[in-house]
C-alpha cells in the first residue's frame, strides 16, 4: 500500500509558472497541485513588478503564503538582494526548495510555517512584503496588524496584497494605498506606511 500511495503522489497533478523577467528570464517554478494554491497571472505579475522596479534593486523581500514561489523567485531574479518565502504545506515548501535548487538561488530561504505563528515570532525588518492569502481565510487583516506592530517593516516599507475584487482591505491605520488595479474578479494594491508628505516617494503617477 505504501508503495502505491508513493507512486501515485509521483504523478500527482503539477502545476506551473514562468519567471518573466531578470536573471532567469522564462525559467519555469514547477508546484504541486494544493488545494487553494493559485499562482496571481503573468499580467497581474508583470504589474506588481512595474510598480516595484524602482524599489527591487538590493531590497529584502517576505513572501507570505509563497505558494509557486513566483513572487519571491521573479523578485530575486530582478535584483533583490533576499527573499524568504514561508509556506505552511509541506509539499509546497518541498517544491520551492527544488526550485530553489534548480535556479541556484542561495539568496531564497524558504521557511515550512504558518505564516500568522510565523509573523508572531521573531522579526527581521523588509522592505517589500507580498501579501496574498487564500482567499475567504480571514487571514489578510491579522497578518497586516502583525507585520505593522511586530517590527517586519522598514518605515518605507512597501506590502503587497491581493484579495477579491471589491473586498474591504483592513488596512492599519498607519498604512494607505498608493496603487490599486483589478484583473477579473481579483484586485491587488500596493500599500506603504504614511509618512510626511515631503518624504515620500512618487508612486502616484500611473504606470
Amino acid at each position: 500500500m505504501a508503495a502505491k500511495a508513493r507512486r501515485g503522489a509521483a504523478h500527482a497533478p503539477r502545476g506551473a509558472v514562468r519567471i518573466i523577467a531578470g536573471a532567469w528570464r522564462s525559467r519555469r517554478l514547477a508546484f504541486p497541485a494544493s488545494e487553494g494554491l493559485r499562482p496571481t497571472p503573468d499580467r497581474v505579475r508583470e504589474t506588481v513588478f512595474n510598480w516595484l522596479a524602482s524599489r527591487l534593486p538590493g531590497a529584502a523581500c517576505l513572501d507570505l503564503f509563497a505558494g509557486s514561489g513566483a513572487f519571491g523567485f521573479e523578485a530575486l531574479s530582478r535584483g533583490a538582494a533576499r527573499v524568504v518565502l514561508v509556506e505552511k504545506r509541506l509539499e509546497v515548501a518541498a517544491a520551492l526548495r527544488h526550485n530553489r535548487e534548480q535556479l541556484k538561488a542561495g539568496q531564497a530561504e524558504i521557511v515550512h510555517a504558518d505564516a500568522v505563528e510565523f509573523l508572531r515570532g521573531p522579526a527581521a525588518a523588509f522592505d517589500i512584503v507580498f501579501l496574498d492569502p487564500p482567499y475567504a481565510s480571514g487571514l489578510l487583516g491579522p497578518c497586516m496588524q502583525l507585520l505593522e506592530v511586530h517590527g517586519w517593516l522598514k518605515p518605507d516599507a512597501l506590502v503587497y496584497l491581493e484579495a477579491p475584487q471589491g473586498e474591504v482591505l483592513p488596512l492599519p491605520e498607519t498604512w494607505r494605498l498608493v496603487r490599486s488595479k483589478t484583473a477579473g474578479q481579483v484586485g491587488y494594491h500596493l500599500a506603504t506606511r504614511t509618512r510626511p508628505v515631503a518624504d515620500e516617494p512618487d508612486f502616484q503617477q500611473p504606470v
